[in-house]
């Protein structure tokens, strides 16, 4: 009976040696810049302060941010959801996507920095605490095969694996696939990102009982005008998923605006 505490005082022990030596040899710094900070994957006060964090007041929809509590109504809904609904339930970002959080999000997506998602997990959890209390899986938006070589990792992936561990909800990484290669949607008006991952989204079938029934929270690093999370919660809702809920890093103050 005392062994397992015993085995547990010893690993937190191992555990913060090793943090002692990390710390050491690697002394953490803010998460965009090179200021020291007690822990890393923090950011330092002044980056923190610069960063836009989302919460509430917000479309209870779509997660845009609201200037004052009153600006929703009484269903605390944007403009934009009341007359064009979009086919996830609720969606919520860490924060705003901008010229500050680019400085974290693209070397988690470009520059192989994988070691970012931990930090960006945190928050997202954070942000999308709600959400995450209804979730039965974590479905992370998929890449294609051939950017998956290129890149080395699926960040969407990553990001739902470090979410999964600190809150406990199931993630199945590979319930979508891509059925073919997209052009980059960076430059894209919404409507042709919209046109560009129409069909490109489907659930495999060797995951398609797992998935059946479940209230899903699907998982990428950017909402930006939200087709591909649009479409990848089409696939899942035709697959027979109870709900679909979407949570990324960041977002843009309105994606269908993008």
């Amino acid at each position: 009976m005392t062994a397992l505490p015993a085995a547990n005082r010893l690993w937190r022990h191992v555990n913060g040696w090793g943090r002692i030596v990390l710390d050491a040899l690697l002394p953490p710094q803010c998460l965009t810049c090179d200021t020291p900070v007690a822990e890393h994957g923090r950011f330092c006060a002044g980056c923190f302060n610069a960063t836009n964090f989302i919460g509430a007041p917000c479309c209870d929809r779509c997660g845009t941010p609201f200037a004052f509590a009153l600006e929703g109504g009484i269903d605390r809904l944007c403009p934009q959801c009341r007359a064009e609904p979009p086919p996830w339930r609720r969606a919520r970002a860490a924060f705003t996507y901008d010229e500050h959080s680019r400085r974290v999000i693209l070397p988690l997506k470009h520059n192989d920095r994988p070691e970012l998602a931990t930090a960006l997990a945190r928050m997202m959890a954070r942000a999308g605490a709600d959400l995450l209390a209804g979730a039965d899986l974590l479905v992370p938006v998929p890449l294609h095969p051939r950017r998956l070589r290129q890149r080395g990792y699926n960040q969407s992936a990553l990001l739902a694996r470090a979410i999964g561990r600190g809150s406990g909800v199931t993630v199945l990484v590979d319930a979508l696939q891509r059925t073919r290669a997209t052009r980059s949607l960076g430059e894209l008006s919404a409507a042709a990102r919209a046109a560009t991952v129409e069909g490109v989204f489907a659930v495999r079938p060797a995951r398609q009982a797992a998935l059946h029934g479940r209230h899903v929270l699907l998982v990428d690093d950017v909402l930006t005008s939200g087709a591909t999370a649009g479409a990848c919660t089409r696939v899942l809702l035709a697959a027979g998923v109870a709900s679909v809920d979407v949570l990324v890093a960041a977002r843009v103050p309105d994606p269908r605006q993008a």
